[in-house]
């Protein structure tokens, strides 16, 4: 866990900055990390350091021109995009910063991060006044609501012979950035099983008891933990979103269905993540028809209670790590705490819901409890929090297993 950043492959953008120069000596700090490098230049880039330095140092050729008819000919930049575990750009130009957040693919390095699924990271590095311009801050707020990470700047003498914010952080320092935001490469060989969604009980063909989860939560941990290395399983109640890469991914829709998969698929699995918002109940009949609205001002449902899936899964013999999740409305820490004691979790995940928070929502924030400690996260993008927290259940997981063993 000490080497976050070996065997990731990382596409090194380089902009139209003069402090382009300092590229060349990140290559190296980042290979030396590890990591697998190839480089991306834009055309004002190649104005600032050579693409011939770029390959000598990083062993691969430099791509450049989106319009490149031998690069293209595979679609470079798809390849490019889908082969990056990271995408760093540093430095970031104002105008790239500009780019990015127009969505504007007028070169290889912005249609690139329009392309790729992987996190994206930004070091920027302009004149203090251009960095401290609203249209400039404007930019780097919208990326970082995508989920993008701003790595830096630094402060300090400037080209232009002034002084301020601006400055490209040291290649060490952007290294140590980036790994800080990396989740430890540390799963290999484990299997992680993960419940997201909300589960629709039916009431008759029609209409169905339900919640507000989006999956969003869930989908981003289980693209954690496959980039942590772990073969990752995937249950899913009824949501509208792409299953993330590397992953297995099993449909259910009821409480029942996502019991009998997690119970299936957790006899052979290392970490349980049940971060779905079950239904506590369900409808005691089904109706195979649908129920027609009746003269009555009230129409009563007798609802039984489902079978708790965390609860199940922490109760047995050889259980796999086990981090639960509370989405509750108050009380939130009490409620999490209780939770995590009563049903014997070795790590619980708990968030505040209701009021734009939580369900639905792009952003969330969360406290962690286990039972020698915990951790407050705070709010941040969904995907920077899913990794935040992979990292804390990866150390959890092993520091559990080492005391056990010893």
């Amino acid at each position: 866990m000490s080497e976050p950043l070996l065997n990731k492959k990382i596409v090194l953008g380089v902009t139209g900055s003069i402090a382009a120069y300092k590229s060349a000596d990140l290559v190296r700090r980042l290979q030396d990390a590890g990591a697998e490098v190839r480089v991306v230049m834009t055309q004002a880039a190649c104005e600032f350091i050579t693409p011939l330095t770029m390959q000598t140092l990083s062993g691969s050729p430099v791509a450049i021109d989106l319009l490149d008819t031998v690069q293209e000919l595979t679609m470079g930049h798809i390849t490019l995009a889908r082969w990056a575990d990271w995408v760093l750009i540093a430095p970031a130009s104002a105008n790239t910063i500009a780019n990015l957040a127009y969505g504007q693919t007028d070169d290889l390095l912005s249609a690139l991060c329009l392309a790729t699924e992987s996190p994206i990271a930004i070091a920027p590095a302009m004149n203090n006044k251009m960095w401290q311009n609203e249209a400039t801050q404007n930019n780097l707020k919208q990326l970082s609501t995508r989920g993008m990470y701003i790595i830096g700047p630094d402060s300090g003498d400037q080209a232009c012979g002034e002084q301020g914010e601006g400055r490209l952080l040291e290649p060490n320092d952007i290294v140590t950035e980036l790994s800080h935001l990396v989740v430890p490469a540390s799963l290999q060989g484990k299997h992680v099983v993960i419940t997201a969604g909300p589960t629709f009980e039916p009431i008759d063909p029609v209409r169905f008891i339900g919640n507000r989860s989006s999956g969003k939560m869930g989908f981003a941990i289980a693209a954690a933990a496959a980039e942590a290395g772990a073969k990752v399983t995937l249950i899913s109640g009824p949501v509208a979103l792409m299953t993330p890469p590397s992953v297995e991914r099993i449909d259910v829709e009821t409480a029942e269905q996502m019991y009998d998969a997690a119970i299936s698929h957790t006899s052979d699995s290392d970490i349980f993540i049940a971060c779905a918002a079950v239904s506590d109940y369900r409808p005691e009949s089904y109706q195979d028809s649908k129920l027609k609205k009746s003269q009555s001002s009230q129409l009563q449902l007798k609802l039984i209670i489902n079978k708790d899936i965390v609860a199940a899964i922490a109760s047995q013999e050889n259980k796999p790590f086990v981090v639960g999740f509370a989405a509750e409305t108050d009380n939130v820490e009490q409620y999490a705490m209780d939770k995590l004691i009563a049903k014997k979790l070795d790590m619980i995940a708990a968030n505040k819901v209701g009021d734009g928070l939580g369900f639905g929502m792009d952003d969330n924030a969360l406290a962690l409890f286990w039972p020698a400690g915990s951790k407050v996260l705070a709010k941040a993008q969904k995907s920077h929090l899913a990794r935040d927290l992979m990292t804390i259940i990866i150390e959890q997981y092993y520091a559990k297993n080492t005391t056990e063993s010893s």
